[in-house]
């Protein structure tokens, strides 16, 4: 707890030095290396792949991540065979089962909890985190729709 004071009190004295404008000068001021958008790519793609392993039911992928997705014997792929029909990028929509606009997380929630009977996930947890890379991942060039069935 003492060591996030002090960091915080850094950024703070720092944020003092900084000029007015300079949040918006630091953001992407320089261009990414090469070396720099592989090493991103690599990241994301161990996010892709680990949550394939969770949305195809991979129950040593779910001991690992401490999660339980399904007690049913269900996995998200039965229901939704390609990732990309999960239309993520349609997110936030109308839900009929829920009753209201929801993220996308609360989907993946939903789905889990009520068909597969799983325990919900955080969501900003590691597990949502990587489902949610495969399913946009698995979505992607697809255009921005919010709000669309």
């Amino acid at each position: 707890m003492r060591a996030r004071s002090v960091v915080t009190a850094l950024f703070a004295v720092v944020g003092l030095l900084l000029p007015a404008d300079a949040d918006r000068a630091l953001a992407h001021k320089d261009k990414h290396t090469m070396e720099q958008l592989k090493y991103f790519e690599e990241l994301f793609m161990e996010e892709v792949k680990l949550g394939d392993l969770l949305f195809h039911g991979d129950r040593g992928a779910e001991k690992r991540m401490g999660v339980t997705l399904s007690r049913t014997g269900m996995a998200c792929a039965m229901c939704h065979p390609w990732a990309a029909d999960t239309h993520p990028y349609e997110f936030p929509k109308f839900s009929e089962q829920l009753g209201r606009v929801v993220t996308f997380r609360e989907k993946i929630n939903w789905c889990i909890e009520k068909p597969n009977e799983g325990q919900r996930l955080e969501s900003d947890s590691d597990a949502m985190r990587a489902l949610e890379a495969y399913q946009y991942w698995s979505a992607r060039g697809s255009k921005l729709d919010p709000g669309r069935h």
